[in-house]
């Protein structure tokens, strides 16, 4: 990719945000809305954004013979963290209900016949046997009834399997939540403190961390946290 087609590329994410997530319509007509126009640029922006996915990823100890599910996979980016432990893993699960996205999804999981693609409520998919390892990655702050979405994943896993999730976060105290949380709901993403407080609550037995990662075009960090749970 060239130099002016990233630059191309770049300014189209950007209008798009700035424009904002959709008002009208279902909660999956508003993502389609959002991120059609900018799905192929998708992934040279978010990198530079959505920090933590690949340390996720190792911290989660995929090993062969693993079936793991990611509720809001988005562009399936998640895959390239995996190197060749994806071939080996039994089945690998992406759900996600925007279909500009799954289908940067579809093309990255190629004609790998582990890999399933399912356009779905993150909220009610489940698999069909029980998952060793669930994956959430900067998903939950978009999705409505986040804590039916922590129930699902946690119903989902087989016992002593882990949910792992990373994603924006107010933290307690934080002198510049109310920028973060109104920057961020311009484009429909909600940070709460409350989603790690409840993902804790959850899953008893379990690691978290919270840290703050440059933002493009922005002076200040934005936190965010990594969070591991084992299901008893």
């Amino acid at each position: 990719m060239t130099a002016l087609n990233r630059a191309l590329g770049e300014g189209q994410v950007l209008l798009r945000m700035l424009r904002g997530l959709p008002r009208g319509g279902s909660h999956a007509e508003r993502l389609q809305g959002f991120y059609a126009p900018q799905a192929a640029h998708y992934d040279a922006f978010r990198s530079r954004l959505l920090h933590g996915r690949e340390e996720l990823i190792t911290l989660l100890e995929l090993e062969p013979g693993m079936r793991v599910v990611e509720l809001g996979c988005g562009t399936g980016a998640s895959l390239g963290f995996l190197g060749p432990t994806l071939d080996d893993l039994a089945r690998y699960d992406m759900v996600d209900l925007c279909p500009a996205l799954l289908a940067q999804a579809r093309r990255r999981a190629g004609e790998r016949r582990n890999v399933v693609v399912h356009e779905a409520d993150a909220t009610t998919w489940s698999p069909l046997q029980a998952a060793d390892r669930v994956l959430i990655s900067y998903a939950l702050t978009m999705i409505p009834d986040w804590r039916q979405a922590v129930a699902n994943a946690q119903a989902m896993l087989a016992p002593g399997g882990l949910l792992g999730v990373v994603d924006f976060h107010l933290p307690r105290g934080g002198r510049l939540n109310g920028f973060w949380r109104r920057w961020f709901a311009h484009d429909g993403v909600h940070l709460s403190a409350e989603h790690l407080t409840v993902l804790r609550e959850s899953l008893p037995d379990h690691w978290h961390t919270e840290r703050r990662a440059a933002t493009p075009y922005l002076p200040i960090a934005a936190p965010y946290y990594l969070f591991i749970g084992r299901r008893e």
